[in-house]
């Protein structure tokens, strides 16, 4: 595929945001990352690579629920979820209810390359990373932040989606999960096409109450809209958020790129933290406006 100049990438910090609290810092690191990873993809980085660092230094932040800001569940311990996809040829690893993995996201991309699997949980995912010289935390308890619902801390799941200047697309979510979930509760940020999609024509990342994006097969639905719908990729993700989503009760958002450069962003509910920078665009980052 030929190069070109052309390249998007948008972040996001989850879904949720309330007008009460100081999001200034999450949207901050939201900003430096675009900048900084955007200026990779303008000099030739791939999809793939940016979206796992981005995800990657938003779990190390503890801004997010994600990696170090995640909480405990309602046994009292940390279990982490994560996914990542790739669109040239649907390639994808996932990792489900794991503990003390210091980066999530990089435990699924050890699925996805070196396994032939696509998601690993519980014990038998743990056994395996630590065979792939994943990082894990010596001390869980002090590492993870231990957020709780109403702490008045920053919360929310973190995705990234981009398309790089080759034209290949690219998405990855990482999550702590809801606040005090079961043990073994797994939502849709680690199920490829509910919590994330990447096919050659579209890049998605989901964000919210999982069991609905999970009931809806979120990030996919929004795929099919545009691609057999023939749907804008704004009116794909318009559609699926207002008619299918919210009619069942269900908060969140989505962010995307397609195969045109085009990116999109939407919630439900609460505001959603997120940010682009394209060829075209600066780096901005915003917490209620919905489509740039």
């Amino acid at each position: 595929m030929n190069k070109s100049k052309t390249f998007a990438l948008v972040v996001h910090g989850g879904a949720g945001a309330r007008p009460n609290r100081d999001y200034t810092a999450a949207l901050k690191k939201l900003h430096e990352i675009l900048e900084g990873i955007g200026a990779e993809l303008e000099s030739g980085a791939a999809a793939l690579d940016a979206v796992t660092r981005a995800v990657t230094i938003m779990e190390d932040s503890a801004l997010y629920t994600a990696g170090r800001g995640s909480a405990p569940n309602s046994d009292g311990f940390v279990e982490l979820d994560a996914s990542i996809m790739e669109g040239s040829a649907q390639n994808a690893g996932a990792i489900a209810a794991v503990r003390a993995v210091k980066n999530p996201v990089l435990a699924a991309r050890a699925v996805l390359e070196k396994t032939d699997h696509v998601l690993l949980a519980g014990r038998g995912a743990e056994s395996f990373l630590r065979g792939a010289n994943i990082d894990f935390i010596d001390d869980p308890d002090s590492y993870f932040q231990r957020a709780e619902p109403d702490d008045g801390r920053v919360h929310g799941t973190v995705g990234a989606v981009a398309r790089d200047t080759h034209g290949n697309l690219a998405a990855a979510t990482s999550t702590g999960g809801i606040f005090r979930k079961l043990a073994g509760r797994v939502g849709d940020s680690p199920i490829p096409g509910a919590g994330v999609w990447a096919d050659k024509n579209i890049a998605v990342s989901c964000t919210g109450h999982g069991e609905y994006f999970l009931r809806t097969a979120a990030a996919h639905n929004i795929a099919a809209l545009k691609q057999y719908k023939d749907l804008s990729l704004k009116d794909a993700m318009d559609t699926f958020l207002t008619t299918q989503l919210k009619p069942l009760g269900g908060d969140g958002g989505a962010i995307a790129v397609d195969e045109h450069n085009n990116i999109a962003a939407n919630f439900t509910g609460f505001g959603m933290k997120y940010g682009y920078i394209t060829n075209q665009l600066q780096p901005t980052t915003n917490l209620q406006d919905a489509y740039v």
